[in-house]
């Protein structure tokens, strides 16, 4: 069959692909223990709450209504009014709800925004979307419907007590130009779980409103909700930002609910992206957190039961892990948020592909780093040294992960 140049892009093997496919496999597989995909961990607690609301929506009648409705290409009516109610009350935010707009997940948010913004321009130029900082979510990398659309650039790395390092931009290094469309960043970062500090956002924004580009904060561990971040940060917005935000990482990734938070003319072209690709974004879990945010429990949740729950599985994971692996070669990200660890095996002689494969092979399922440096103009070492890791799984299967991780990465320094 032949494919269209769109079919042929997009027909590709990507990594998102085969991270999810490795998401699939460890939930169907017995035995497997999946230390790799994004799946948000069961939180006991959410879970009764999710199940309450989902009661009482079809007590109402609302969810049947919900169920059995389109809602506008915008979004539900009544949430988008809610939210903007919502954080223009507790944040001060110059925002109605035509500054709103709903999709179907936040990787169609970013794949119509990056292809709003890069990419072939009218005037027959190629503008690119910068990551100031790599490794960045593996997401975005296949995103565009051309090529080339990313441009990064190293952090600087900070090395800490205990094995512990940080990445923070490194601003000498950042140029940009008219090829420039956007600058974008994750907060708390995927994969590493960093978490961009409040001084640096606004040097992204100035830097972004000196050039007249937007800047992108993919907001979908972060604050206000669902609140996976371990630093005192203030949640950040202006008529210059594109804040996107998910509802999956409260809890419900089945519902496939992106926000995204904009300037009135970034709205009204996501609704009319919307229209086109998919009539109208879902509508049960905006129903849902409506119910939340109407409840005042929205942020609420997120603060008392969200972030702890996730703050003391990383603690866990990362006291298991320095102690299951005494190599001063191995080094882990500080985590300040999400619901990953970023492993950093300094001087490995093996490719954390090669490793990767390994560790399928045992039954533990990760991601190899090499995925998340796209965009660099040059090859980096580092990039071919460092694992994600999932650490939501049950203690059990952490510990058995865990030991698997220290034996293969042991063999490897001792006989690669």
């Amino acid at each position: 069959m032949q494919f269209s140049k769109f079919g042929e892009k997009f027909n590709r093997y990507s990594g998102i692909t085969q991270l999810m496919d490795d998401l699939n496999e460890g939930l169907s597989t017995p035995g497997a223990i999946m230390l790799g995909g994004g799946n948000p961990a069961t939180i006991p607690a959410m879970h009764d709450y999710f199940h309450q609301a989902s009661a009482k929506l079809l007590a109402s009648g609302e969810l049947v209504a919900a169920l059995g409705n389109y809602d506008g290409p915008q979004g539900k009516d009544s949430f988008l009014k809610a939210l903007a109610k919502l954080l223009r009350e507790t944040y001060g935010w110059e925002i109605s709800e035509k500054n709103i707009s709903l999709t179907n997940g936040s990787q169609s948010a970013f794949f119509y925004l990056f292809n709003l913004l890069a990419g072939k321009q009218v005037d027959g130029s190629h503008k690119k979307i910068m990551l100031p900082i790599a490794p960045e979510y593996i997401g975005y990398n296949d995103a565009g419907l051309d090529d080339d659309i990313f441009i990064s650039y190293r952090p600087d790395i900070e090395m800490l007590d205990n094995r512990l390092f940080k990445y923070h931009v490194d601003f000498s290094k950042l140029e940009i130009d008219s090829s420039v469309a956007a600058i974008c960043v994750s907060r708390p970062t995927n994969p590493t779980g960093n978490v961009l500090t409040d001084a640096e956002i606004a040097k992204l924004d100035k830097l972004a409103r000196d050039n007249d580009i937007p800047l992108i904060i993919d907001n979908a561990y972060g604050t206000p909700f669902p609140n996976i971040i371990f630093e005192e940060v203030k949640p950040f917005w202006n008529s210059n930002t594109i804040l996107c935000m998910s509802l999956s990482k409260l809890g419900l990734p089945g519902v496939r609910c992106g926000i995204v938070i904009a300037n009135e003319e970034i709205t009204q072209a996501l609704t009319n992206l919307n229209g086109i690709i998919s009539l109208a974004p879902g509508s049960f879990g905006p129903a849902i957190v409506k119910q939340m945010i109407d409840s005042g429990d929205l942020l609420t949740l997120s603060e008392t039961v969200i972030k702890p729950f996730y703050k003391e599985k990383s603690e866990f994971a990362v006291a298991l892990l320095q102690e299951s692996i005494s190599d001063n070669r191995f080094k882990i990200h500080k985590p300040e948020g999400a619901m990953f660890l970023w492993l950093w095996f300094d001087e490995l002689p093996i490719t954390t592909m090669e490793l990767y494969d390994r560790l399928k092979a045992r039954g533990v399922l990760v991601v190899p780093g090499e995925y998340f440096f796209f965009g660099l103009e040059q090859d980096w070492q580092h990039a071919h040294q460092c694992l994600r890791m999932n650490y939501v799984q049950d203690e059990a299967k952490m510990r058995a992960g865990i030991q698997i991780i220290a034996e293969e990465v042991e063999k490897a320094y001792a006989n690669p």
